[in-house]
């Protein structure tokens, strides 16, 4: 599903060039619950941003569920994201003054789907994060958990085929924490493939892998 072969991204900061990844080569099976663990600044950000089409590569090969990425355009990189790939935040990234189910639905605004099958598909998605009967409210009448799974059921009105997380629990007690990861592996039950950036080796335990970064290299890897 995600393979990289010698990955860098080198940043331009002024005059200045920072190395954020140092020839990363790492492969991801269809299907695999993985976690990126690694202290601030170690690349787990830059490396989830090439992995969700949001960035490219400097130098390196990388191959997404068979496509090579580099060298598309900014168009092909964002169609690939709509069609494969659904993200989850730390801060939820709602809109403050739109009800749940609007939430839901907006990744379906520029599929060129009726808003009657969008509304249907939303409310089928917040079903399944356990949300269906809060879908008039809007996220300030909401907790940070039931906004997290609010941002869950975004992340799938496209039927991805992976899922990135980045930090998802970041915001939340360490129970709601626990519930949010038992959605992510149910999802991952159902075949989806999941890549997950965390702190907190706790949350990275629910993963099947979990790969250590440190100064842009890959530390170490382990398998749960």
């Amino acid at each position: 599903m995600i393979v990289m072969e010698n990955v860098t991204k080198i940043y331009r900061m002024g005059e200045v060039d920072v190395t954020a990844l140092r020839g990363i080569s790492i492969n991801i099976d269809k299907g695999e619950f993985v976690s990126i663990m690694g202290p601030s600044g170690s690349g787990k950000s830059t490396l989830m941003n090439i992995i969700g089409c949001l960035d490219v590569p400097t130098s390196g090969t990388y191959i997404l569920d068979e496509i090579p990425v580099n060298g598309l355009n900014d168009n092909k990189l964002a169609e690939i994201r709509n069609r494969k790939i659904g993200f989850v935040f730390q801060t939820f990234n709602l809109l403050a003054r739109e009800e749940a189910l609007y939430n839901v639905e907006l990744p379906m605004v520029y599929n060129d789907i009726s808003e009657k099958r969008r509304k249907e598909i939303a409310q089928q998605m917040l079903e399944i994060v356990g949300l269906a009967h809060r879908a008039k409210h809007k996220p300030n009448e909401m907790s940070g958990g039931e906004r997290q799974r609010v941002a869950i059921a975004r992340a799938l009105v496209n039927n991805p085929s992976i899922i990135l997380a980045d930090e998802p629990t970041g915001n939340l007690d360490s129970q709601t924490g626990k519930e949010i990861m038992s959605i992510f592996q149910k999802l991952n039950n159902d075949g989806i493939t999941i890549v997950l950036v965390t702190h907190e080796a706790d949350i990275a335990a629910h993963s099947q892998r979990i790969i250590h970064l440190r100064d842009g290299l890959i530390e170490g890897e382990e398998k749960l």
